[in-house]
């Protein structure tokens, strides 16, 4: 996660030119192409001063004209307006320091001008993500106008020359551009309930972005779902990192983000099969698809069924028993223990502790290691002093299952029998952990 800011400036070159060509259109009434609906200017110096620049033959030209006309009148009632022209001037001359720089004049005159305050909002991020020195402090400001941007996208005018179609799409853009400052700045301060919202509004709108759809990726990868069948952010995830390395900016990081999302999708759901599927359907698809899901790895529970169902009891070792009885439902575990209960059994187990009666032992290679006892061995007749064995010795023994708790696990045994003497420990050969 403190490797984003660096890392999503990789899309910003590819991501930046449909947004850029957004930014650049004549909008709102103060556009030059409403100049007829605009203010009046009463003196006719400013007026011939204004309309002289507008009029100007390129931008080059009509930058040097606007900038004099705003120093030699910095009250005009068409400031707003000059000052909107130039900044689409500068951004067409790719001067980015003064689109910004201008942006921020229109914003402090204007303080709705969305136009104005979807250039800060998208420049700043930008900046911030690229990993500028002052990157919180860019997020700060983004974060700043792209909720203002939200705040005033309500009160933005259609044009008379706008189809409503044309017009409903621009601001579903601008609202992406608002939503996308918000999520990186919610995303870094680790608010990621918001982040995922304001994010999934910019990936659904730029499904292309880079800049967007690998940071809501991550945004749902974190903090993991304590439930993925319950949550949808694992899937989500998934996709989304899935969609990220398609359309990530070199073969290199679609290569390490596709490593990324697979090792996501096996964490989810417990193996590589269908992968290849899903990064098909990433491939073919801008848009997640509706009803997009990924089956998660089975429960433990659904793991001790799968045994059940198809291994015998009395061919399961000593772990896969203490898998069963710590995790499977009632109706599996008395399949199991009505199978093994009074059957006697011989296996090996490491002595935890050891009397002249009983005998602590341990059976699957986790509790070896703890050196914590899962089986009390009780005999029928004293064990020779000179048969029990040492704290930690390996030891073959006989004994018959009578009784177990599941959690904390200890299943006791009864009628023990040594089968030879102890000796020193060895290595476990059981396990705890169902087999894969």
């Amino acid at each position: 996660m403190k490797k984003i800011l660096v890392t999503v400036v990789l899309g910003l070159a590819l991501a930046g030119v449909e947004t850029a060509a957004l930014l650049a259109q004549p909008q709102g009434e103060a556009a030059p192409a409403a100049a007829a609906q605009a203010p009046v200017i009463k003196d006719p110096a400013e007026y011939n001063a204004y309309v002289g620049a507008i009029k100007a033959p390129d931008p080059a030209a009509q930058i040097s004209g606007l900038e004099a006309f705003l120093a030699q009148y910095p009250n005009s009632v068409m400031k707003t307006a000059a000052l909107q022209t130039l900044m689409q001037d500068y951004q067409q001359t790719n001067n980015q320091q003064k689109t910004v720089d201008t942006a921020a004049k229109l914003v402090a005159a204007d303080a709705c001008n969305v136009r104005g305050l979807a250039l800060l909002a998208y420049f700043k991020r930008l900046q911030a993500q690229g990993g500028a020195a002052n990157a919180a402090e860019l997020l700060a400001e983004a974060k700043k106008y792209g909720q203002q941007g939200l705040d005033c996208l309500p009160k933005f005018t259609k044009q008379d020359n706008t189809s409503d179609a044309d017009f409903q799409k621009m601001k579903g853009e601008m609202a992406a551009i608002f939503d996308a400052a918000l999520g990186i700045a919610d995303l870094t301060g680790k608010d990621y309930d918001d982040a995922r919202k304001e994010l999934r509004v910019a990936a659904d709108a730029t499904p292309t972005d880079f800049s967007v759809v690998y940071p809501l990726a991550l945004a749902y990868a974190g903090p993991t779902p304590p439930d993925p069948k319950i949550s949808p952010d694992s899937v989500n995830a998934i996709w989304f990192a899935a969609r990220a390395s398609v359309v990530a900016p070199t073969p290199q990081y679609q290569q390490q983000i596709e490593k990324y999302a697979k090792n996501q999708y096996i964490k989810y759901h417990g193996g590589d099969d269908g992968w290849t599927d899903v990064l098909a359907q990433a491939k073919a698809n801008p848009a997640q698809p509706a009803g997009f899901t990924i089956k998660p790895a089975p429960t433990p529970a659904e793991q001790v069924h799968t045994m059940v169902t198809t291994k015998k009891p009395e061919d399961m070792n000593f772990a896969e028993w203490q898998f069963v009885f710590t995790n499977g439902s009632q109706a599996d575990q008395d399949v199991v223990w009505n199978a093994i209960k009074g059957k006697a059994v011989q296996m090996n187990g490491t002595v935890i502790k050891a009397t002249a009666t009983e005998f602590d032992l341990a059976g699957s290679s986790d509790d070896i290691d703890a050196k914590k006892a899962d089986i009390t061995l009780t005999f029928e007749d004293k064990v020779p002093l000179k048969l029990i064995p040492k704290e930690n010795a390996s030891l073959d023994f006989q004994g018959e299952p009578a009784s177990y708790t599941a959690s904390p696990f200890m299943m006791t045994m009864e009628k023990g029998k040594l089968l030879k003497a102890a000796a020193p420990a060895k290595a476990p050969v059981h396990h705890k952990t169902a087999p894969q």
